[in-house]
């Protein structure tokens, strides 16, 4: 009953976010995935690993697929989610937490630098954020 309540509470939260607000929860959806990889591999737990890793690259292929072409900074963009999305795949190959580290690292200062940009455009947050 809980699980029930608390996926009519995400499903709410994703429902009247914001673009800028889904950008961030998909930021954080990658770092979890990530870290729940990373602890897979400490485990041993390898499909467990590669599920979250997988996770972590539809993510990466979601902001791939949805960059904006027609502003030059999305060439940027574009080539840091294709290494990151290339990091991911290594990552995955070998079990390799250090990779993860690595992915996370630019992933951390992505998220943290769109939060950056909500803060000083405005964008409100929602209240359960």
């Amino acid at each position: 009953m809980v699980n029930k309540g608390y996926d009519q509470y995400l499903r709410s939260k994703i429902m009247t976010a914001s673009k800028a607000e889904l950008t961030l929860m998909l930021y954080d959806g990658a770092i979890k995935f990530c870290n729940m990889a990373k602890m897979c591999i400490e485990k041993k737990d390898i499909p467990g690993a590669h599920t979250n890793i997988k996770k972590a690259e539809a993510i990466i292929e979601e902001f791939l697929a949805t960059l904006n072409h027609k502003y030059p900074v999305a060439q940027d963009f574009e080539n840091v989610y294709n290494y990151v999305y290339n990091r991911l795949v290594q990552a995955n190959l070998k079990k390799d937490p250090e990779i993860l580290d690595e992915v996370l690292e630019h992933l951390r200062t992505m998220r943290d630098t769109w939060k950056e940009v909500m803060r000083t455009a405005n964008v409100p947050s929602s209240p359960t954020s």
